[in-house]
């Protein structure tokens, strides 16, 4: 009973009807019928008693939501306390009015449920007939929002579910109509004007295939609950269904995070990120802040990065905060001076040099930053006994091809021999220089678009997740591994091009693979094992150890090829030794 128009003095009138229709009732029906001066008078006492009865309640002075409860119980009372007066007081015999208080209340509980029923039933009919695709716990949460909320622009025409054994049945009066297979049809026979899909968790494959079926419709829309990762303890509001994003085509499944481990090793603890001003480091620095650590440190080389991530966190940017850190990881002596005088004891190193192209035309710049800018932050947090470190990898470090990935590989080796963990994720969305991003510009420019292959996969994550794996990594990991996200299905890049252009008139280009670049990525090497422990999503890998000799041998003044040939043969196992003629090559002369 929950219309959220208050009460008001609009029903008083009709209350007064209802008194004079059941005093009228009874007078007829009772044994001594009264005369009819004693029975008007009786229903004018009864008027002025109801009245004055309803302003202490405040019946009707918009106090009360329409038809609910509290309204229900006033009115309750308000005839109760009337009826008992008007029996003391009326020029008629007690029962007529007892017999008319007993005939008033339902007809006025009566009137305020028609009244209530049309109001729901004009309401409903000027909403957005929509299906529901999921008639799982979110679907039913969002039948039940709707159905709630007066302001609600949709109205559920029917659900479809791909469970057999759920059609034909209904949810709250709304029929299941079928499944995928009966999409079209049921919007057909509905007169739906569209689809809200309501799973939880999904691969992102189904949404695909879902917004494929009626792609040829344009009348029709697709949209989502506001994320699919969201609790299902708290109260839905319909407002926040959105359309249809490129994370939600993707599909990322959620990972449960153990806060309580988290903020065990994080708060009251000083903490320090390298690469801050990066799209990775960035959003960790803003995860971490919420666990209050006692210090968050934030290094990087780019000046105006560092001014974005602490202007996202405070809101203001003042640049003279002890918090951030402008230091180069190439510059050791630096490296060394800040882990002494600030003495980190949880370090995220997210510090990298990430364009796989780039890189190729450009080694001796990867082994600087990638390799020996690591080393430097490593053997720094060792000589000051930093407890946690987590070294950002990626999964180009599985099986590498390219210079990058020899990079990250040898990184990860590094960060194993030092005692501290790796996590290793594949794409990210949103990320600056991302292919997502490239391919924005290019649809915003009027294409053409470019792939390289229209055969060629990647994963994906979203920076909120990848960040949020990379804090529980910590917590969750052991010295000398690498941790790595199922990361569900592999994307085809043809595929997140078209989607991304929709139904402009934007051509696709294939450029062919360039140097280094794999068709399909891995996830794991050859010899790693898929084991995972400790939590579902996240498998752990052992990382073999490299001696940092054989990384600080490699020289960037060596020839480019000798010197990618070197980075190779350390990502060998076992790995080689310095006197091997391919790493004499690209030693220090």
């Amino acid at each position: 009973m929950d219309d959220h128009r208050p009460a008001g003095p609009g029903d008083w009138p009709t209350d007064l009807f209802a008194w004079t229709g059941g005093l009228a009732l009874a007078a007829a029906l009772a044994p001594d019928r009264p005369p009819l001066a004693a029975a008007a008078g009786t229903v004018l006492l009864a008027a002025a008693l109801h009245s004055a009865v309803a302003w202490p309640v405040q019946l009707y002075r918009r106090r009360y939501e329409y038809a609910s409860a509290a309204e229900v119980r006033a009115l309750v009372a308000t005839v109760a306390i009337a009826c008992g007066l008007l029996a003391a007081l009326a020029p008629a015999p007690r029962s007529v009015p007892a017999l008319g208080g007993v005939v008033a209340l339902p007809a006025m509980l009566a009137l305020r449920w028609a009244r209530r029923a049309r109001r729901r039933s004009a309401r409903a009919a000027s909403r957005v007939p929509v299906l529901i695709y999921g008639a799982g716990a979110a679907g039913h949460r969002l039948l039940a929002a709707m159905q709630r909320d007066p302001h609600c622009g949709y109205r559920a025409a029917g659900f479809l579910d791909d469970d057999p054994r759920k059609h034909r049945l209904r949810i709250s009066g709304v029929p299941i109509l079928g499944g995928r297979t009966a999409l079209r049809r049921a919007l057909a026979s509905s007169g739906a004007a569209g689809v809200i899909f309501a799973i939880r968790n999904t691969d992102g494959s189904l949404l695909r295939a879902l917004r494929s079926e009626i792609s040829d419709i344009s009348s029709y829309f697709v949209k989502v609950l506001p994320s699919l990762n969201d609790s299902l303890d708290r109260p839905l509001n319909v407002s926040e269904v959105r359309d249809v994003e490129l994370s939600d085509l993707l599909g990322r499944r959620q990972i449960d995070t153990d806060l309580a481990a988290i903020g065990d090793y994080l708060t009251g603890r000083r903490v320090l990120v390298t690469g801050a001003g990066g799209s990775i480091g960035a959003e960790l620095c803003r995860q971490l802040h919420q666990f209050a650590p006692a210090e968050l440190m934030m290094l990087d080389r780019d000046e105006s990065a560092l001014h974005a991530v602490q202007l996202s966190i405070r809101g203001r940017a003042l640049l003279d905060d002890p918090s951030l850190i402008l230091a180069d990881l190439r510059d050791a002596a630096t490296i060394h001076a800040v882990f002494a005088a600030r003495r980190p004891q949880v370090v995220f190193h997210a510090a990298a040099l990430k364009h796989l192209t780039l890189l190729e035309r450009h080694p001796a710049e990867a082994l600087q930053t990638n390799v020996l800018g690591t080393l430097n932050v490593l053997e720094a947090a060792a000589a000051t006994g930093v407890a946690r470190l987590v070294n950002i990898s990626t999964d180009k470090a599985a099986n590498p091809a390219s210079v990058l990935g020899y990079s990250k590989r040898i990184t990860e080796r590094l960060t194993a021999r030092h005692g501290y963990l790796n996590v290793r994720f594949g794409n990210v969305l949103g990320s600056r220089g991302s292919v997502v991003t490239a391919f924005r510009a290019q649809i915003a420019a009027g294409g053409p678009v470019t792939v390289t292959d229209p055969e060629v996969t990647r994963y994906f994550m979203t920076i909120p997740e990848a960040v949020q794996l990379v804090i529980q990594a910590a917590a969750l990991g052991a010295g000398g591994e690498a941790l790595v996200l199922d990361m569900g299905t592999p994307v085809r890049i043809d595929d997140l091009a078209r989607q991304l252009i929709g139904d402009a008139p934007i051509e696709i280009v294939y450029t062919g693979l360039r140097p280094g670049e794999k068709r399909h990525e891995e996830l794991f090497a050859p010899g790693e094992s898929d084991e995972r422990p400790l939590h579902p999503l996240i498998s752990h890998v052992a990382v073999p150890p490299l001696e940092p000799e054989l990384a600080r041998a490699l020289s960037r003044s060596a020839d480019p090829a000798a010197l990618i040939g070197a980075m190779a043969d350390l990502c060998v196992v076992p790995a080689v030794t310095i006197g091997s003629p391919t790493l004499s090559a690209a030693r220090t002369s």
